[in-house]
């Protein structure tokens, strides 16, 4: 989102809608061998000649990161992705390569790992040594506008307990390097062995937030106190909160379905906020566990609540969150576009859960590169993000 963005106002008397933002991570693909190539610097060179900086390279070489420019709507939203994606697509077959989004690599890579030519990621090898080996994962981050820093810090404390659904819904994870992993979104657990990456922890306040980053950096569990990596934060350049807890979407309608939940969680957060709700502190192990859970099982079967600890099913994790947001998607007009996702999950499962179906109906690994690059790049037809018919209900307002 450009640093000088602002919420715009909807009709006369309704409250601003706030303005929205997507960063995608996707891998290079070689169509020959299906392993991921280290071509980003190129790409993106030929990407930034359509679309400019909303192309951009990425921690490894063999990726590249989409952006898209600030949105009101959900169709919006979905038209710029559209479109820059199709700008990487392109300068990706400019170069002989597909892109494909997937959490981790399907299948492996030809060559060494390289790491792009940025100060932080250099730092980061020197702190982090090791733990950084294989990793190479790839996010969607959504952006919501929030130009209060103090509110931002208070909404993170609301958000956690349900980040660990938005990690089962999200989830497209389920292979690393030609190896089915037995998880859901291995990408969630090459992050879980960092020590400061995450559910941001319970704060009280901004001076608390700071505080606790400033010592974090201080002990080097944290690269830099200003841009912590945890799952939920105020971005440190722009008037967002980015939540980054989400492995990235094949399709376009399920990166916006996502989006606008998201941005109604943080709508519904942040008037909880103003009138003095700093949100429930959840136990932290108890959060952790949800996490694993999701990163296990994804949509496919049932999670921990970390509100209560209860063992539920996704699917009704999921209503209760439609039915904590609803005010907020109805009045943005996101709730046919949210509910929309919810029923296309329940219809044909998390990304993980196609995934892995692809290859047992084809018992080849390359027809699941293929069929992620086509639906990457939209060469694959894919829903609006309207009201599928059947899978999943919400109880009437």
């Amino acid at each position: 989102m450009s640093s000088g963005s602002c919420p715009g106002a909807g009709p006369a008397g309704s409250s601003p809608v706030p303005l929205l933002g997507v960063e995608e991570e996707f891998f290079l693909v070689d169509p020959a061998s299906r392993a991921v190539a280290s071509l980003g610097s190129r790409v993106v060179a030929r990407a930034r000649e359509v679309v400019g900086d909303l192309v951009s390279g990425e921690f490894d070489e063999c990726q590249v990161e989409v952006k898209t420019p600030p949105s009101r709507e959900g169709a919006d939203l979905y038209d710029e992705l559209v479109a820059v994606r199709g700008a990487a697509a392109a300068a990706a077959r400019a170069e002989g390569l597909g892109i494909c989004a997937s959490g981790t690599p399907v299948i492996g890579r030809e060559g060494p790992a390289l790491v792009g030519d940025h100060p932080r990621y250099l730092a980061g090898l020197d702190q982090f040594g090791a733990l950084l080996d294989g990793f190479t994962i790839c996010a969607a981050h959504i952006h919501v506008h929030v130009p209060d820093r103090e509110v931002a810090v208070l909404v993170g404390n609301h958000l956690r307990p349900w980040l660990p659904l938005l990690v089962a819904m999200s989830a497209n994870s389920p292979f690393l390097d030609g190896r089915d992993m037995g998880y859901a979104s291995w990408r969630t657990v090459i992050r879980g062995r960092f020590p400061a990456l995450g559910a941001p922890p319970y704060v009280g306040s901004l001076d608390h937030y700071e505080r606790l980053t400033a010592a974090l950096q201080e002990s080097e569990a944290m690269l830099e106190a200003g841009i912590p990596f945890w799952d939920v934060r105020p971005n440190p350049r722009l008037p967002t909160l980015e939540i980054r807890v989400m492995d990235v979407q094949a399709q376009v309608a399920d990166t916006v379905g996502l989006a606008v939940l998201i941005r109604a969680l943080v709508v519904t957060a942040s008037a909880l906020v103003r009138r003095g709700h700093n949100g429930p502190e959840t136990c932290g192990e108890l959060v952790r566990a949800a996490y694993w859970r999701a990163a296990r099982d994804g949509w496919s079967g049932k999670g921990v609540d970390a509100l209560t600890g209860r063992i539920l099913p996704c699917s009704v994790q999921a209503a209760r969150l439609v039915e904590h947001v609803r005010p907020a998607l109805e009045e943005h007009g996101d709730l046919d576009r949210a509910v929309g996702f919810l029923r296309r999950l329940a219809e044909r499962g998390c990304g993980a859960q196609r995934q892995l179906a692809s290859w047992r109906r084809r018992a080849h690994l390359a027809d699941v590169v293929d069929d992620l690059e086509r639906l990457t790049s939209g060469r694959r037809g894919e829903p609006s993000g309207g009201r599928p018919s059947g899978g999943f209900t919400v109880r009437p307002a």
